[in-house]
């Protein structure tokens, strides 16, 4: 590898920590802001978190849901209501308690989730089973007061999506939060490239109020987990605290019974440590900004560069193209394009015009290929599709020789310190071994996945009966 070149790019197995902060940095994703915590995503960045989010927008609205905006800010009345809830996010909040020269009479919270405004205004405009389902989704920011942070995975300020829906029977709302969960996965697995493994969250680990929560769990490059999406069944907890009822078919009063799911900008640092590498960024074409980058060769030569513009105009109408006609060297922009992840190079010089091809080189593996111009508009899309599946197929893999198997607890603690990923091993059911996992070896339980597996009668912690099947790992 020509060292030279990313020289500013601490290496992934020396300081992988570092190699992530150089990368958000170099690849002009993000410039860091002068209040702690909060980062400013610059326009490559964007790009990127646009791409995904109109994704996912056209996949909420196919299923049903309407966007609705909430108001920033939640008076502390409002959000005392659900008791679990408020417990669950007291450490978190931002509290407004000033307004121009005046002190508020009540306290304001920024909104770190909005289910209390949504609750308020289902309260209001719910009353029949005729106005049942309520599918709405919110794209919004939100604050949570972390004490470290880092860009992307954990800051104060950080955009997502939050879906808030209320449904006539358990069943309904049931079948919603399975539902979204697994257009969580598909944006994932489709889109990011990054495999994801579904399942519920342990009572201790489910979110403040809610009844079930359901997750996708994805594994990093360094072997620790980072949950991408999750979706929430709430039952009839938030109706009952707010009075969201409805006149059923025969003429009762029920409660709505509630979900909620989101999926945050966290996702692009998923995508940052399942598909980087020593030389930065690595971004699936799907998802890719710029999926082509057209670099002229010897530019200042008669006709390159009218070629290369007519080049960029004919391959925009089957992919995102741009050109780099700037009078930085070819070697500057190949380092460049590289550390932004753009999957596919096209370098196009002199000889290229009087041979009528041009040279592709792909990111995921370096390789370069020669393509006759007259089948560019087809070998193009096609090298797309292959760099797609070929990232999820290594990523795939990577998760794979990173899951392991564990009978008893020393075995888990070795695996954790050996070979940190996926840990599969039996558990109880029982909250104390729960505990004494985490307290012991610092891995949480990442998920009792969908697809169980008998891997032993007896608890990994306690030896007594097992009930579950569990994802272990250290987490983001």
């Amino acid at each position: 590898m020509a060292k030279e070149f990313v020289k500013d790019v601490t290496a992934m197995d020396e300081d992988f920590a570092q190699w992530y902060t150089d990368v958000v940095t170099k690849a002009d994703l993000i410039d860091y802001s002068s209040v702690r915590g909060s980062m400013i995503i610059r326009p490559y960045g964007f790009a990127l978190w646009d791409n995904i989010k109109n994704e996912l927008d056209r996949r909420i609205k196919e299923t049903g849901h309407e966007n609705v905006y909430m108001p920033l800010f939640i008076p502390e009345s409002l959000l005392q209501k659900e008791k679990d809830h408020v417990e669950g996010f007291a450490p978190e909040v931002a509290w407004v308690t000033q307004g121009g020269s005046e002190e508020l009479t009540e306290r304001l919270v920024v909104r770190p989730t909005s289910e209390v405004l949504f609750c308020e205004h289902y309260k209001n405009i719910i009353h029949s089973y005729r106005d049942l389902p309520k599918l709405y989704n919110q794209w919004a920011n939100v604050v949570r007061w972390e004490k470290t942070t880092r860009p992307f995975l954990r800051t104060l300020e950080f955009l997502w999506q939050e879906g808030h829906t209320a449904h006539a029977t358990d069943e309904e709302a049931m079948e919603e939060t399975i539902k979204m969960l697994n257009v969580y996965a598909s944006i994932c697995e489709e889109i990011l490239a990054i495999p994801v493994v579904k399942g519920q969250k342990t009572e201790k680990e489910k979110f403040a109020g809610a009844k079930a929560t359901f997750t996708i769990e994805s594994l990093m490059h360094d072997g620790k987990a980072l949950q991408s999406g999750t979706s929430h069944h709430f039952g009839t907890g938030f109706a009952e605290a707010f009075g969201i009822q409805y006149t059923d078919q025969e003429g009762k009063l029920q409660y709505v019974h509630q979900t909620s799911w989101g999926f945050t900008t966290r996702i692009i640092g998923a995508l940052i440590m399942v598909h980087g590498d020593d030389r930065g960024l690595v971004i699936p074409p799907k998802a890719a900004p710029i999926q082509v980058m057209i670099v002229p060769i010897a530019q200042h030569k008669e006709g390159v560069l009218d070629f290369a513009y007519n080049l960029k105009n004919t391959l925009s109408r089957i992919a995102r193209v741009d050109i780099d006609a700037s009078d930085k060297k070819p070697g500057w922009k190949f380092n460049e394009y590289e550390m932004k992840g753009i999957p596919v190079r096209l370098e196009i010089g002199p000889k290229d015009i009087e041979n009528k091809q041009v040279v592709l080189v792909r990111r995921d593996t370096l390789e370069k290929v020669v393509v006759p111009i007259a089948e560019l508009e087809v070998k193009l899309p096609e090298l797309l599709d292959e760099i797609q599946a070929n990232l999820y197929n290594k990523a795939l893999k990577h998760r794979e020789e990173r899951t392991s198997v564990a009978l008893t607890l020393p075995e888990l603690k070795e695996t954790l310190e050996t070979k940190p990923g996926f840990i599969k091993a039996m558990w109880c059911g029982d909250l104390a071994c729960e505990e004494k996992i985490k307290e012991e070896t610092t891995a949480t339980s990442r998920c009792i996945p969908f697809e169980q597996e008998h891997l032993s009668d007896q608890c990994v912690c306690c030896g007594k009966e097992a009930k579950h099947m569990v994802y272990w790992a250290k987490a983001y």
